[in-house]
């Protein structure tokens, strides 16, 4: 199977392969010696690598069970608590945190079907993703989602990261969220936080590693 390249990713793996081709023509042009083809290859083909593994966008199966709540995104789950939830359900959640790191897909995914009720951007700090405090002070995305039953409602949190500088979210307030439909994508290291009534029934635990679309973390 062909690798694809996320759109979010395009302009970065286009301009590489741009500093990669003024590279070659500098070092044909000055006839440089092949110290200087080892270091600006090697730095080339690293930096290369790391970005067309980082914006890898894989084809996966939509989600096959509408009871199930599925991972959003793929890395390890390093935070299951209550903790109440204060921006618009106003209750006490689970709270399932998953950090991705750049070795991570960076694509999110809708954990189950519902309406987005809210959608609130943050600006905040970029503590480490992992960080306990980073729900509440790095920048991130609110996405609060009500189902069919309304009981069957989710909140998620994009978080930023050290390393992450842009918070992508596609959908528009009040549009209606498939299970498994791409939401996001966030830049380079980061978490998410899916918020889940107290009924649910968690499937995961804490250091196991997750992937978006494929693992489910709970039953409604």
């Amino acid at each position: 199977m062909a690798l694809r390249i996320h759109p979010e990713g395009r302009p970065f793996v286009i301009g590489a392969l741009l500093i990669g081709a003024l590279l070659g023509l500098l070092g044909w042009l000055v006839e440089a010696s092949p110290w200087y083809w080892g270091v600006a290859g090697g730095v080339w083909g690293v930096t290369m690598a790391f970005l067309l593994n980082f914006f890898r966008y894989p084809d996966r199966p939509l989600p096959k069970d509408p009871d199930g709540i599925y991972a959003p995104c793929d890395g390890k789950v390093v935070l299951i608590q209550k903790t109440f939830e204060s921006r618009y359900f106003g209750e006490q959640m689970v709270q399932i945190s998953i950090f991705m790191s750049p070795l991570n897909v960076h694509v999110n995914w809708a954990p189950a079907a519902g309406l987005l009720v809210e959608k609130q951007a943050h600006r905040g700090h970029y503590l480490v993703a992992w960080h306990p405090k980073a729900s509440l002070l790095n920048e991130q995305t609110f996405l609060a989602v009500v189902g069919e039953p309304p009981a069957r409602r989710y909140a998620l949190r994009q978080i930023a990261g050290v390393l992450a500088r842009r918070i992508a979210t596609y959908p528009n307030h009040l549009e209606w969220l498939n299970q498994g439909q791409e939401i996001g994508f966030i830049r380079f290291g980061s978490r998410v936080d899916v918020l889940l009534p107290l009924s649910a029934t968690i499937l995961v635990q804490v250091g196991q590693t997750v992937r978006g679309r494929l693992t489910c973390l709970a039953k409604w």
